[in-house]
């Protein structure tokens, strides 16, 4: 089965750091672009990051400088490290496959449209 599995969640106080990882099995992910999106209760899906086949990179305003997303084909395996973490960050965080291979910005946020595998979701909660 093809499929998506995220790890690394979990609760940490604020200002603290969190690597998810995001591996793949039944298919290879160096052609594909790879999206990180989260979904807090009451909130609407986010576009956090993404990074493309080709290494081009994309952050929500609101993580730059904090987060940094990675790829690794060789392991077939994306992360996404996360930093000096916020209460607003907690959230459940989803990786994504885009067979487009490029990460497709719409007005300025990432779109979910084109990413056909989508992980189960890893908790992230920052909280003291």
């Amino acid at each position: 089965q093809l499929q998506l599995v995220e790890s690394g969640g979990g609760l940490v106080q604020p200002g603290g750091s969190l690597r998810l990882s995001c591996a793949a099995s039944g298919f290879t992910l160096d052609h594909y672009a790879i999206g990180w999106f989260r979904q807090a209760p009451g909130k609407e899906r986010e576009g956090v990051s993404c990074i493309s086949n080709g290494g081009s990179t994309y952050y929500v305003d609101s993580v730059k400088g904090r987060f940094t997303i990675s790829r690794d084909n060789a392991k077939n395996t994306v992360y996404l490290q996360m930093n000096s973490l916020k209460p607003e960050d907690t959230a459940v965080y989803y990786c994504a496959a885009s067979p487009r291979g490029l990460c497709l910005i719409f007005l300025n946020h990432l779109s979910s449209r084109d990413y056909a595998y989508w992980g189960q979701g890893t908790q992230v909660t920052v909280s003291s």
